[in-house]
């Protein structure tokens, strides 16, 4: 990892959504994102795992501010873009330079009636990143071929390509402000198999070249150990355990990390008939009405009354390995 230099500070973030109700019924807020500290530092690659619903991609989204937190701060390098305390908002123009993300489905978040080239060099455009059409030509044709397109694409539109080429065009795009911090929303995930490990290597490569710093949101824990340095796990809306990557892997403390683990596949059937599977019984609570006390009690094996009561605390159990769970504290 590189020197632990804090680029991104999180502090107690939520995001929520109101659902409009119709008739006499009030108004009930989605808790999407709900009271969520940790730092990113420079140069590492932060992984975010979860099931469906947790609020992964919504914190990726609300960190960069394509959505408004609701509360809490964003400190970006020192200086806080956004704090709900002391009423800071800064305008986002300035720091979308530094600041990109790489989203999930490439097909739907490239516009059809763009070519390329224009989609690419928009950002260019805006920001005012070249002085003459030759240099801003040179600059997409650079970019198309760091990312393994020919120059030629340029001209195409995206309808014209697979679905990896849309995400290395995706990547691009995101890569034309020459940003430092990029949000990778489950950018694999939409791809087949086969095309999975060209993109993560590709990844990894550019942020060796680039030194970039990487929020990789992903379902698959094993692409998420290749790829990251540290892991964090989210549950409906919270943290609920964050360690180095080869830690959380070799030693999950929280129950929710123990069952993520016993799914992930191990292709030795010796080792898998031996080891326990967790099965977790029941259906995640809904955002909008989560259980008291801690979130995961309704589906733990383990909870006592005091997880159903009290909200456990988010802390560091040694060796920089966070956890949110009652059970640690005996």
């Amino acid at each position: 990892m590189a020197e632990q230099t804090k680029l991104l500070e999180i502090k107690d973030l939520k995001k929520y959504f109101t659902v409009k109700k119709s008739g006499f019924n009030k108004n009930q807020m989605v808790k999407a994102v709900d009271g969520v500290s940790m730092d990113i530092f420079k140069g590492e690659t932060l992984g975010l795992v979860g099931e469906s619903g947790c609020g992964k991609t919504t914190l990726g989204r609300t960190i960069i501010r394509l959505y408004e937190p609701t509360s809490g701060s964003i400190i970006y390098d020192g200086k806080p873009i956004y704090d709900s305390e002391q009423k800071i908002a800064e305008k986002m123009l300035p720091y979308r330079r530094k600041m990109q993300i790489i989203f999930q489905d490439p097909s739907a978040s490239l516009d059809p009636r763009m070519t390329v080239g224009e989609i690419v060099g928009e950002a260019l455009d805006i920001h005012k990143l070249y002085t003459g059409k030759g240099e801003r030509e040179a600059r997409i044709n650079q970019l198309l071929e760091e990312v393994g397109l020919n120059t030629e694409h340029s001209n195409r539109f995206p309808h014209e390509f697979s679905g990896g080429q849309q995400q290395r065009i995706g990547i691009a795009r995101a890569l034309a402000v020459e940003p430092e911090f990029i949000v990778c929303d489950e950018p694999i995930s939409a791809l087949d198999v086969s095309i999975q490990s060209q993109v993560v290597n590709m990844l990894e490569d550019l942020q060796a070249e680039l030194g970039l710093t990487y929020l990789f949101i992903a379902h698959d824990i094993s692409v998420v150990r290749h790829i990251s340095n540290r892991i964090g796990v989210m549950y409906l809306g919270n943290l609920v355990e964050l360690a180095e990557s080869y830690e959380l892997y070799r030693n999950p403390i929280h129950p929710y990390t123990k069952t993520l683990m016993s799914a992930v596949p191990i292709p030795d059937p010796v080792v898998t008939r031996a080891r326990e599977r967790m099965i977790l019984e029941g259906d995640i609570p809904s955002p909008i009405n989560p259980p008291s006390g801690c979130k995961f009690h309704t589906r733990c094996p383990y909870a006592s009354e005091r997880c159903k009561q009290e909200v456990p605390v988010f802390k560091d159990h040694g060796g920089g390995h966070y956890a949110a769970c009652h059970l640690l504290d005996k």
